[in-house]
């Protein structure tokens, strides 16, 4: 289930430790100087004072949202949070005062005269400074989720381009087998089914050797019409990282497209460098005149920026040759 409420990441407790230490510290300071008591043991405690508030309410917090409040209706999380944010600052106090008592830390004569009234007057601050940190939680995971949602909606979009874009060019070369062999004709009809539901797994991101798969399948249904003219070459070791789905097999496509020479085989290569990320793709085909991108590998360029913050490039148009740079993909691992 996800909560909006209930998401605090480590960053949001760092950024909560710093500044109530802070805080605390330059507030009890201020304090002892203007009752003119020592102001480096006013610092001390103040800085106890914070970290322990802080470390209480890690505790009893994280205990709360991960324990308490899945648990039960959402009408008791309000009150349940007011309790555990103030007894996090209740408890933090007197945990605070002990400590300075253990130090011999000198303390202001209210802190030693009225414990239980300074607790829990600093509790309920503790629950006010949680209500604002609830509130930012809250803001911050629900603009998280929209751009999560967005991302998605960009991915999906992007995709259902891709199936038709294979499917016209996949049509276009059995409407010309229908004439000339009908029999090759019916085993391309049925290598399109195959690569199709190679294709229907929902990730945008795929592993490299399922990649392949689906990409030596549309060679073959390729070499259906180009009398086997078509040859892929990888390396024997595939590395374990995941790729965006169709990204090979649209620069593959490309090169039969654009760079097959009738009276020629067609040598597709592909290679891989760990220390860049990068996966290289290039043939033996036609020099690249010009080096522009069309509608699938725009798309290819928009996905990859957008789950990878990667790119592609053409590094030579003599050998027509394609760099992928993966960037972040979180998924990769490399053996």
């Amino acid at each position: 289930m996800y909560d909006l409420e209930l998401k605090i990441k480590p960053s949001d407790w760092l950024h909560v430790l710093f500044t109530g230490v802070m805080f605390s510290t330059m507030l009890s300071t201020l304090g002892y100087l203007l009752l003119e008591h020592t102001w480096t043991h006013g610092a001390v405690f103040g800085a106890i004072l914070g970290f322990t508030i802080t470390l209480f309410s890690l505790i009893f917090i994280t205990l709360m949202n991960q324990k308490i409040l899945p648990k039960v209706s959402k009408n008791y999380w309000v009150p349940l949070a007011v309790f555990f944010s103030f007894i996090s600052g209740f408890a933090g106090t007197l945990a605070s005062i002990f400590l300075a008592h253990t130090f011999h830390i000198e303390l202001i004569t209210l802190f030693e005269s009225h414990v239980i009234r300074i607790s829990l007057s600093i509790g309920v601050l503790t629950y006010i400074v949680g209500a604002l940190l609830y509130r930012f939680v809250k803001m911050r995971n629900a603009k998280e989720l929209v751009d999560q949602h967005y991302l998605q909606s960009r991915l999906s979009s992007l995709e259902t381009q891709l199936n038709p874009h294979f499917l016209f060019n996949a049509l276009n070369s059995i409407a010309e087998l229908i004439h000339q062999d009908p029999y090759k004709a019916e085993t391309a009809i049925l290598k399109v089914s195959s690569f199709l539901r190679n294709t229907m797994n929902e990730a945008a991101l795929i592993p490299l050797r399922d990649e392949l798969k689906n990409v030596n399948d549309y060679i073959e249904l390729e070499n259906i019409r180009f009398g086997g003219k078509i040859k892929m070459h990888t390396i024997s070791s595939l590395p374990s990282i995941n790729v965006p789905k169709f990204s090979i097999q649209l620069l593959v496509e490309n090169a039969i497209k654009h760079g097959l020479i009738t009276k020629q085989e067609l040598e597709i290569t592909l290679s891989y460098d760990p220390s860049l990320n990068v996966i290289t793709l290039s043939n033996n085909g036609k020099p690249i005149k010009q080096p522009t991108f069309g509608i699938g590998l725009t798309n290819l360029i928009q996905r990859l920026e957008l789950l990878c913050k990667g790119t592609i490039q053409i590094t030579d148009t003599q050998t027509p040759t394609f760099k992928i740079y993966l960037g972040e993909c979180h998924e990769n691992t490399h053996c």
